[in-house]
């Protein structure tokens, strides 16, 4: 699959990762339709690039929203190839703990507003994505479409506190491989990448020491990973077709500690 001339839809393509696929995608030749809540970085980006890319404020895991996107898309620039999955919540919360000085139970409602958004928002965008990619023209090799989910090192090496977070991206993780033999006969390719310590706005809201010092946990390089390393990356995915139901790590070799 070749990025010159086709159409990525990215969720969470206002910022981060999703935002550094999106420039990465159009300076390739790419057109990019970017799903995101957040409307002032949404309606901005789509500013800078007047034509190529298109901004819909979309709750991933509304399915009425998402097949407005998707209509839209299709309207938009007559066909798509390429589904970026970037949307998702990180909260912080330990299964018996403090929270707001109160000692108790983790929150369900937190619990299933972050498997609603991370996990039921990724299988929302596929299943509505890959009904509109199959009845698309094959290229030469066959393919019709390829789908990237954003998984975490967390599905494998959950940190204390992370069970909410964990929890939806492990379930990302073991949806790529049915998902990818579900989806083979329509030659649409379905892959995750699990990034590991990134300069995500979560991760760029701390102090700098405290980023300095998360960085040098990493083996090599000892450093936070660049949002444009996972754009590398979803590249890469795109344009290799052999390239099917594998979670790859991002990650610079770490294994998260305990906390």
């Amino acid at each position: 699959m070749q990025l010159k001339n086709a159409t990525a839809i990215i969720t969470g393509g206002a910022s981060g990762l999703g935002e550094a696929t999106a420039r990465l995608f159009m300076e390739h030749g790419a057109n990019v339709v970017a799903l995101d809540l957040n409307d002032v970085a949404g309606q901005k980006l789509e500013s800078q690039f007047p034509g190529n890319l298109k901004f819909v404020k979309t709750d991933v895991s509304s399915e009425n929203e998402v097949q407005f996107a998707i209509n839209f898309a299709l309207e938009t620039f007559g066909s798509f190839q390429i589904v970026v999955n970037c949307a998702g919540i990180a909260p912080a919360r330990k299964i018996v703990g403090k929270t707001d000085g109160i000692y108790g139970p983790h929150s369900l409602e937190v619990f299933e507003k972050t498997i609603r958004i991370n996990l039921i928002g990724t299988f929302n965008v596929m299943r509505l994505t890959a009904v509109a990619m199959e009845k698309s023209v094959p290229n030469e090799e066959g393919e019709r479409g390829v789908i990237i989910n954003t998984a975490s090192v967390a599905a494998f090496d959950g940190q204390m506190g992370q069970v909410a977070y964990a929890a939806s991206k492990g379930g990302i993780v073991s949806m790529t491989l049915p998902v990818a033999r579900d989806l083979a006969k329509s030659g649409i390719r379905v892959m995750a990448i699990a990034p590991g310590l990134f300069e995500t706005p979560l991760m760029l809201g701390l102090p700098e020491e405290a980023r300095i010092s998360l960085g040098q946990q990493i083996p090599f390089p000892s450093r936070l990973g660049r949002p444009s390393e996972y754009a590398m990356l979803a590249k890469s995915i795109v344009e290799n077709p052999m390239l099917n139901g594998e979670v790859i790590r991002l990650d610079g070799a770490i294994r998260m500690s305990p906390r």
